[in-house]
């Protein structure tokens, strides 16, 4: 599976469960770090594994860079992001 900073992804087990987050870190084969920038801060990560994750094809470019070069994000930059795609989502079902 490839797996890229900046991806959306979808909780699909525990208490977040149906929540979208985005990808920050890539921790090892089983887990990865998640966000979205109001519960889950920048600050303080959820480690998820994978297997607990619904992947979908939108990556948020913007912030995919920022992680690939290791610049600072701040949370507001996620919750937007994630609004977006949250909206798109919704328009689609």
């Amino acid at each position: 599976m490839d797996i890229k900073l900046g991806q959306v992804v979808r909780s699909k087990a525990g208490r977040d469960s149906g929540k979208i987050f985005i990808i920050l870190e890539v921790v090892d084969e089983s887990y990865v770090h998640i966000s979205d920038g109001d519960l889950r801060r920048i600050e303080k990560p959820k480690k998820k594994k994978i297997k607990h994750l619904e992947f979908t094809n939108e990556i948020i470019e913007s912030l995919n860079e920022k992680l690939e070069k290791k610049q600072k994000i701040i949370n507001s930059e996620i919750r937007k992001a994630l609004k977006v795609i949250e909206n798109a989502f919704k328009d689609i079902n």
